[in-house]
């Protein structure tokens, strides 16, 4: 203790044992000895912070910020309130109070270094760029120390380039930061890299070029250290900004005969090549060519420097460099772009790509490397070019079945590499049926033969031949989408789940499997398929809704609540995180990081994926948790759900989605377009514009309806009923614009690669009529509203109109449910077959009914004091014997019809899981599989079947409870 130079605080020996409970979860223990604590010592600030975070873990979020309040009223000064209070804001997602703190103590304690630059951080958080530029130089008053100089710098780049106004960032805030560095430059003050690198990054966002060059090259620019070639690089990118293409090809030679294989270089030397030459450019007759060294300003002079190259790779004995070689063909490929003649050539294209194959075959990286100059070969050179390098491919061991096999894996490699080309080619798709099972009984034979050079492998290794059995299920997948034989697609998932088997870390099998069973309408096997691929942080965006796009549409509704929750989860996290990673890069000097982190915010704030995920989430504990419009009530004040906003930030939403995350080797013209892609974001921005509005229409039955019918028109709109009415209508009217824009995009019947984007659910839903069902049922609302202005006895049209209403509810939901009619697995001449729309269909009719009947429960809510008002005044005119209204009469109709309906329709799920249970799989004979193979294609069968059930059962029991509400529908 003494060694530490000062007496520990009595208080903290007394504070450890609730930081202990804290710490180990135990959070009742924590409360329990805080109490204790505070009975001793009333006046212990921490311990009554530290007992709210304890009730803030435990879920009484009210009782742990009225203690905190207690405490932050008294403006603590003690480190340890001052920390514990900080946590308790930071797990209430409230960083602004932890300023008010600070703000507090600095004014205490003036000179503090710790609290101003724990004030300068809690701004960080929050984003109060100009207070932080304040915070920083009160800091580097208070300790002249140059981190806290930068700081104050930092925050004046961020407040330009958060700024609205462009020509504010350029002419004041840029300009003072320059000035700022300036002053520290002439003092030569500047110590640190990160300084150096702050004034480049203020220098070229204000496109001053040149005097970033200067510093970049002069005495400054020594401090570059921390990255390989940094300086050049930053030379490279501003000789490009300034088109001083021959500095910039100069300095691209030089760099690329220290490395040859710096891929990085190339583009820069032949771009500038290209431009000298449309200049065009001349040497001067005497000295440098200019400042970097000699340029070369002709083809003739590159193709020489990358012969070169070649010929010093082809003469070493040690690892080749791939990057001349592929130079050369880049080479190839730009100069036929601008029209070269094809006799001046560096190359027949055709010969070098066979040369590369020979060198570098072997290796994983040669398909990648080759099929972006697959298009530099003739049609009509595609099987010479495979049958050539055939010829390089050693094969000598002969199987059973009559094909030959590589005998060590870098012969394995090299025909591996072969088939992936062929098929990058078409020649696998250009083959009849039975070419294409002839192949894929050779691919899958080397597959089973390579697994032999993996045996000794770990449980996380892939199999050196996992490609084959990948590739084998591709062609499967062909003959599925081609022919409409269901059995190539059973084949192909047990193929798959073979392949799992022997390779559990292989992604590509977890994504093929769990894309396949997400189009036969099994979601059951996809859950845990996802889950073991263990998606990390920006992944969740990226291909999160491979998983999302199906959960709900498939009826695994508690799967889908969970799988949202996984996604929403990453989403909120990433405000805190990037507050956490902004601070750290302040703290370590990682200025260029900071614009970087900010534009991660922005890009997940923005995400398309996270609206989609945040709207149907909400929906889908609509449709679980509320019965009639009291508990919809309930639930919309419990997500603190509001009809008037919309949070959605439709002009800057971003598909974020990665589009091309399955291994893919179809030729181009089978692969994703730009146009594909528009397309589908369009049908994506479309389909949550109409969950959006439905949602928004629901909460606002919740906040519809309050005033009594007795009161006039006048006073309801005072009490805004008018201003709610014409919500309700506004909302209604960009409802159906929006239904009929998606009308007009469905009838296109755009068709996507299946290894591309996964089609919305757009179409399906209006072919079925479930978005005009629920926007029918929807605008009742208004009419009811006008019902209830007006009166029972004086509205006989309007009555009459909303029992029409009524009655086509009903022949809209009979037709749905007609349409969900049919077998959803059977058996026809030994073969299963499945109809998984139909299932999509039944999703559909669920949630039309959920809406149908929270307007029904909502119209059962105006109507009955309106019939109660009328029963009065016929009781005072002695008429009680006069018939029900028009409008009630409709009413009782429509829940009786909706009563019978979903009879029905609970009686066809139970038909429906009859039927499947009935299926005896286990007999199913499949032709021409071992009995290994058949093993593994009827688990996944099984896994089908199970999931049919599973996804049955939680409709069928959703629809009970619906049934149960209809009961409750009196008036």
């Amino acid at each position: 203790m003494a060694a530490r130079g000062h007496v520990q605080d009595p208080n903290d020996r007394r504070l450890r044992p609730i930081y202990d409970y804290l710490d180990n979860g135990n959070n009742k223990m924590a409360i329990q000895q805080a109490d204790k604590l505070l009975k001793k010592h009333k006046d212990l600030h921490c311990a009554k912070v530290l007992k709210a975070i304890g009730l803030q873990r435990t879920g009484k979020q009210d009782e742990a910020f009225t203690l905190a309040q207690e405490v932050t009223v008294l403006e603590p000064t003690d480190d340890n309130s001052l920390q514990a209070l900080t946590i308790l804001y930071r797990e209430m997602h409230r960083p602004e109070l932890v300023t008010k703190l600070y703000e507090a103590a600095v004014k205490k304690v003036p000179l503090s270094e710790e609290y101003h630059s724990h004030l300068f951080m809690a701004y960080a958080r929050v984003g109060e760029y100009k207070k932080m530029q304040q915070a920083g130089m009160a800091l580097y008053k208070i300790v002249p120390k140059n981190p806290y100089y930068f700081w104050s710098v930092m925050s004046l780049v961020m407040q330009a380039i958060s700024a609205k106004d462009e020509k504010l960032a350029q002419t004041m805030f840029l300009p003072l930061a320059e000035r700022m560095v300036e002053k520290m430059v002439k003092e030569e003050k500047i110590e640190a890299e990160a300084e150096v690198q702050l004034y480049f990054m203020i220098l070229e966002r204000l496109g001053k070029c040149d005097e970033a060059l200067e510093v970049i090259r002069g005495p400054l620019g020594e401090k570059l250290t921390s990255e390989l070639q940094s300086r050049e690089r930053k030379c490279m990118m501003l000789y490009r900004r300034l088109e001083r293409w021959p500095e910039c090809n100069a300095l691209a030679q030089k760099l690329l005969l220290k490395n040859p294989d710096d891929w990085q270089f190339y583009p820069s030397y032949f771009d500038s090549l290209f431009y000298l030459m449309d200049q065009p450019w001349s040497p001067p007759e005497e000295g440098e060519h200019c400042s970097e060294g000699s340029v070369h300003h002709t083809v003739a002079e590159v193709v020489r420097f990358v012969e070169e190259r070649i010929k010093e790779e082809d003469g070493k004995d040690s690892r080749s460099l791939r990057g001349p070689y592929l130079a050369r063909l880049e080479l190839i490929h730009r100069l036929r772009e601008r029209g070269y003649p094809e006799e001046n050539l560096p190359g027949e294209p055709l010969s070098l790509m066979v040369q590369f194959f020979r060198r570098f075959g072997d290796k994983p990286c040669c398909i990648t490397d080759l099929k972006i100059y697959l298009h530099l070969l003739a049609p009509d050179q595609h099987v010479q070019f495979i049958n050539r390098l055939s010829e390089l491919v050693p094969l000598g061991e002969q199987g059973e079945d009559g094909f030959t096999f590589p005998e060590d894996t870098k012969s394995l490699q090299r025909h591996l590499c072969v088939c992936q080309l062929s098929r990058a080619l078409g020649l696998h798709h250009s083959l009849d049926v039975s070419g294409k099972l002839r192949l894929i009984t050779e691919l899958k034979a080397h597959y089973r033969h390579g697994l032999k050079f993996g045996s000794t492998a770990l449980k996380t290794e892939l199999q050196f031949s996992d490609m084959y059995c990948l590739m084998a299920a591709h062609v499967y997948i062909d003959l599925w989408t081609e022919t409409g034989d269901e059995d190539m697609v059973w084949q192909g998932l047990g193929l798959l789940e073979e392949g799992l088997s022997h390779s559990s870390s292989n992604a590509q099998f977890k994504l093929l499997l769990l894309l396949i069973y997400c189009r036969l309408g099994a979601f059951e096997p996809v859950v845990d398929l996802y889950s073991s691929l263990d998606a990390k942080h920006i992944q969740h965006d990226t291909i999160g809704f491979l998983l999302t796009r199906y959960a709900e549409s498939l009826g695994q509704f508690a799967a889908a609540s969970q799988s949202c929750n996984f996604s929403l989860r990453f989403f909120h996290s990433n405000q805190k995180d990037t507050s956490e990673y902004i601070i750290q890069a302040y703290k370590y000097g990682a200025f260029e990081k900071i614009p970087e982190f900010i534009a991660l915010r922005n890009r997940l704030n923005q995400s398309l994926h996270f609206a989609q995920v945040r709207t149907e989430r909400m929906l889908l504990d609509l449709f679980l948790e509320a019965d009639i419009v009291l508990s919809l009530e309930e639930s919309v004040k419990a997500m603190s759900l509001s009809s008037e906003e919309d949070d959605i930030p439709w002009d800057s939403l971003r598909d974020n989605r990665d589009l091309t995350v399955f291994t893919n080797w179809d030729p181009k013209e089978r692969q994703l377009t730009d146009e594909h892609r528009t397309r589908s974001l369009e049908e994506e921005s479309l389909w949550l514009q109409i969950r959006s509005l439905t949602l928004r229409l629901l909460a606002s039955l919740t906040a519809s309806g309050h005033a009594p019918s007795q009161q006039n028109s006048e006073i309801s709109n005072e009490n805004g009923v008018g201003d709610k009415s014409s919500l309700l209508r506004s909302l209604l009217s960009q409802l159906n614009q929006t239904l009929q824009t998606a009308a007009q995009i469905a009838e296109k019947h755009i068709q996507y690669p299946l290894l591309g984007p996964p089609s919305t659910r757009l179409a399906s839903a209006l072919s079925i009529g479930s978005c005009q069902c629920q926007a029918a049922a929807l605008q009742l609302s208004v009419h009811l509203q006008e019902l209830e202005s007006g009166g029972l006895d004086e509205s006989t049209e309007l009555q009459t109109q909303i029992c029409y209403v009524f009655k086509s509810l009903v022949v809209q939901l009979q037709e749905m449910l007609n349409k969900c009619k049919g077998d959803l697995l059977e058996m026809k001449e030994s073969k299963l077959k499945t109809q998984p729309f139909l299932l999509e269909n039944l999703v559909f009719f669920v949630e039309t009914v959920s809406v149908v009947l929270w307007t029904a429960s909502y119209c059962a809510k105006i109507l009955r004091p309106l019939k109660s008002s009328l029963q009065k005044k016929k009781k005072k005119k002695k008429d009680a014997n006069a018939a029900l209204p028009l409008v009630v009469c409709g009413f009782q109709e429509l829940t009786g019809s909706l009563q019978d309906l979903l009879t029905h329709a609970v009686d066809h799920i139970r038909g429906q899981e009859s039927g499947i249970t009935a299926q005896r799989l286990a007999s199913l004979s499949l032709e021409g599989t071992s009995q290994e193979e058949a093993s593994f294609t009827k688990a996944a069968m099984d896994k089908v079947q199970g999931s049919y059930l599973r996804s049955l059962q939680e409709v069928g029991d959703l629809l009970k409870k619906r049934a149960e509400t209809i009961k409750n529908l009196k008036i």
